[in-house]
């Protein structure tokens, strides 16, 4: 065994959490490894293929031949080009290329955001439960995340006279994201108005609004906090490919930002790893301009599994939950299983659930802990009806025998 002299990793690593999603993700894919059937319910990646005129457009771009050399660090011209068009199209949004710069995934995006836009002992407002990555991201950039927790009765949406009992003078930003990741909420008009009332009187502080799952709202509306009066300079808007086009492998999102914030990113993102995948980029620019069929039909879908979901949990005791308006996630609260046991396993947390379900229903799922919600567990209805059947009749028969 090798001595902790031997291992000399910086304290910025030592105290980073791993993903959760990713690390359950593992664990499953481990059990499917020694031929253990399991239904993985923890990643957030649709089940769907990613469409097929989207497809074609990657493989013109290969055959095309002009692809093959470095990206413009912020991404090429043309595509964010695109991503304007698409802003002004569908979110009221006006943006020129030079305010868009496109990255290796939407979590790069936040991730240079904060690097930044904070220094030492900043603090961003984080409305909770919250995705994985949003408080270990704000560390490593050496902030401060400062939760505000929404609660199951109000589908987990902080209100904003909790938004502005969290502002301190050592506030630099504010993140969330709508739909959310893992509670599938969505804000409404009249509850983004009402958060960006509050904002407006703190023009130093910058929201960064994560609407990667803008195509996946069953809500009659998606809003963007930056079309609201006064916010539009104090807002960075994320959003990429992955969600709503079932896009996760090509790693493809973006910012769309006040210009020297968009500058900014570009200078980070040239020192850590310059333009994106090139190809993909070709890809985006068909998925951004062509036919949206398929990604109305994902969302249809979507909305049906929700519904099969929650009417398949109604018969399972002790599982409390609500109606998600967006995003392919249920995020129940199971705390009424905390301190019960099957005679080997005592379930003391969210994480013990998790783990006690992977062993014996073998279904993973999620620790709401990850998320700022240590009652809960994140279950993705990304999946078929069959497994999505078969995945909560196993569930229900474990949980049957705690006691």
């Amino acid at each position: 065994m090798e001595s902790a002299v031997s291992q000399p990793l910086s304290q910025r690593i030592q105290k980073l959490e791993e993903s959760a999603t990713i690390a359950m993700a593992q664990k499953a894919r481990e059990f499917k490894a020694k031929g253990i059937d399991v239904i993985s319910l923890s990643l957030g990646e649709p089940d769907f293929k990613t469409p097929r005129h989207i497809q074609e457009a990657a493989k013109a771009a290969i055959d095309e031949g002009k692809y093959f050399g470095y990206s413009p660090v912020p991404g090429y011209l043309d595509l964010r080009q695109a991503i304007a068009d698409k802003l002004q199209r569908d979110n009221g949004l006006s943006y020129t290329p030079n305010q868009i710069v496109v990255s290796t995934g939407a979590k790069q995006s936040i991730a240079n955001v904060f690097l930044c836009l904070l220094d030492p002992g900043d603090e961003v407002v984080v409305y909770s439960p919250y995705w994985v990555s949003y408080a270990e991201i704000i560390k490593v950039a050496e902030g401060v995340p400062v939760p505000i927790m929404g609660t199951l009765e109000n589908n987990f949406k902080a209100s904003a006279e909790q938004l502005k009992e969290a502002i301190t003078d050592r506030t630099k930003a504010v993140i969330f994201s709508s739909p959310c990741n893992p509670t599938g909420a969505v804000f409404t008009r009249f509850e983004m108005e009402a958060m960006a009332e509050v904002l407006r009187k703190h023009p130093n502080i910058y929201v960064v609004a994560d609407e990667i799952y803008e195509h996946i709202n069953f809500q009659d509306e998606h809003v963007s906090i930056a079309s609201m009066p006064g916010m539009y300079d104090n807002t960075v808007t994320v959003n990429g490919f992955s969600k709503g086009f079932a896009m996760t492998g090509w790693r493809l999102g973006y910012i769309a930002a006040p210009e020297w914030i968009a500058k900014a990113c570009g200078k980070i993102q040239g020192q850590f790893t310059s333009g994106t995948n090139s190809i993909a980029q070709r890809a985006g620019i068909a998925a951004l301009e062509g036919d949206m069929t398929a990604a109305r039909e994902m969302k249809a879908a979507y909305q049906r599994r929700r519904d099969l979901v929650l009417e398949l949990l109604k018969d399972v005791p002790g599982v409390k939950t609500y109606v998600p308006t967006g995003a392919f996630y249920l995020f129940p609260d199971v705390s009424d299983y905390f301190g019960k046991s099957d005679g080997d396993t005592t379930i003391n947390n969210a994480s013990d659930l998790c783990m006690y379900i992977l062993n014996d229903a073998h279904v993973s799922l999620v620790t709401g802990e990850a998320f700022g919600a240590p009652n809960c567990v994140r279950l993705s209805f990304a999946a078929s009806d069959e497994q999505l059947k078969e995945a909560i009749r196993r569930i229900k028969e474990s949980l049957s025998k705690l006691n």
